[in-house]
C-alpha cells in the first residue's frame, strides 16, 4: 500500500521559544494519508490539530522552530521546498476548507471571480475554460442555478452556500490532499450531513485524500476511516475509526468520548 500513501509526516518535532530555552509544541508527529482516505484529526484546543495543519501547509510563523522531521507530499519534502515553491503548492496540490467561509471571500469580487482568479493562477486555462469548471463544482457540490451563482456576491449567500462554493474551489483544481477544518461548525445537523456526504463523494471520486480537523466526535465517526487523537502536541491514539470509538485504549481518548456521551445525555 505504500504507494498510495500521498502524505507522509515523519517524527515531527515543533517547538518556539520560551523564556528560559523552547517550549515544545509538537512531539514525535508521525502518521500517512493514503489516497481517498479520510483521516480525523480530534483533540481539545491547544492540542496540536491546528499546528499540524500549518506545518502541511507551510504557514507557520517565522517564530516557530521545525526541530526535526520530515513532511512528504508526494514524496517532496515540503520542509525544503522554497517559499514560491509551497505557494504552488498551495491550492494546486493540497487545499484547505475552513470553518468560517465568509471570511475566506473578498466581499468586492463575485463568486465567479473568486473561481476564475484560483483556477487561473494553478491551471493554464482561458477564462472561458475556468467558468465552465467553475460552473460544474458548484453543481457537484449540489448548488442549484450554478450560472447565476457566478454573477453573485459572497453577501448575497448563507453561510452554508458559501461553504459549498469554497469546496467546490477546492476541488475543482482536484488536489491530492484537502484539509477540512471544522468544516460544518456553522450548519444545522441536516446540513451537515449533506455538506459531508458533498465532501466524502468528492473526494472518493477524484480519489483525492482529507484530513478532516473536528472537536465534533460525531463528524468524525461519520466520515473518518481511520482517526487520531492529539494531546499536548503528541498523538496518543491512531486508530481505524470503528475500534477507536467501540474500544479506545488511551485514557484521554475515552474522556474524549465520556464527554461526548455526557454532553448527549444532557
Amino acid at each position: 500500500m505504500e504507494e498510495r500513501v500521498v502524505l507522509s509526516v515523519e517524527h515531527l518535532h515543533i517547538s518556539v521559544p520560551a523564556p528560559q530555552g523552547t517550549k515544545k509544541l509538537m512531539n514525535d508527529v508521525s502518521f500517512d494519508l493514503k489516497k481517498g482516505q479520510v483521516l480525523g484529526l480530534v483533540g481539545a484546543s491547544g492540542s496540536g490539530k491546528t499546528m499540524t495543519c500549518l506545518a502541511i501547509m507551510g504557514l507557520l510563523a517565522d517564530s516557530v522552530l521545525v526541530e526535526q522531521g520530515t513532511i512528504r507530499l508526494e514524496g517532496h519534502n515540503l520542509l525544503q521546498l522554497h517559499p514560491r515553491q509551497m505557494r504552488a503548492l498551495r491550492g494546486s496540490r493540497i487545499a484547505v476548507i475552513m470553518q468560517n467561509p465568509m471570511s475566506a471571500f473578498n466581499p468586492t469580487l463575485t463568486i465567479g471571480a473568486h473561481f476564475v482568479e484560483t483556477i487561473r493562477t494553478h491551471r493554464p486555462l482561458s477564462r472561458k475554460e475556468a467558468s465552465e469548471l467553475a460552473v460544474t463544482y458548484l453543481a457537484k457540490t449540489g448548488l442549484r442555478f450554478p450560472d447565476k451563482l457566478m454573477d453573485q456576491y459572497p453577501f448575497q449567500l448563507s453561510g452554508g452556500m458559501l461553504q459549498r462554493v469554497m469546496i467546490a474551489i477546492a476541488m475543482s483544481l482536484q488536489p491530492a490532499v484537502v484539509i477540512a477544518d471544522e468544516p460544518t461548525t456553522a450548519l444545522d445537523s441536516v446540513h451537515q450531513t449533506q455538506l459531508l456526504d458533498q465532501m466524502y463523494r468528492l473526494c472518493q471520486e477524484q480519489d483525492t485524500a482529507m484530513l478532516l480537523v473536528s472537536h465534533d466526535l460525531g463528524v468524525i465517526a461519520y466520515m473518518a476511516d481511520e482517526v487520531m487523537v492529539m494531546n499536548n502536541g503528541s498523538i496518543v491514539e491512531k486508530a481505524p475509526a470503528a475500534d477507536l470509538f467501540e474500544r479506545p485504549e488511551h485514557p484521554y481518548t475515552r474522556m474524549l468520548l465520556q464527554a461526548r456521551a455526557d454532553a448527549r445525555l444532557a
